[in-house]
């Protein structure tokens, strides 16, 4: 896994890619999203390590759509 690259899990069931995608663009420049809706894990590429590593600090443990998520 490269280090623009976050995991993010404990998502909720019912979120979908744009909801994880608006999410993450606080943060920067969103290159994708893989995720299946219903999974409850998502892998969110990024355009620099920079951005991934303000997301990671910014979101882990943090609350979205009623669930504690866990951004690695």
């Amino acid at each position: 896994m490269t280090g623009n690259r976050v995991y993010l899990g404990n998502l909720y069931l019912k979120a979908t890619k744009n909801q994880i995608r608006e999410l993450l663009s606080r943060f920067g420049k969103v290159n994708y999203v893989e995720y299946v809706e219903g999974s409850g894990y998502a892998y969110v590429e990024m355009e620099t390590e920079e951005e991934a590593e303000r997301a990671r600090i910014a979101l882990d443990g943090s609350e979205f759509l009623e669930r504690v998520i866990r951004v690695k």
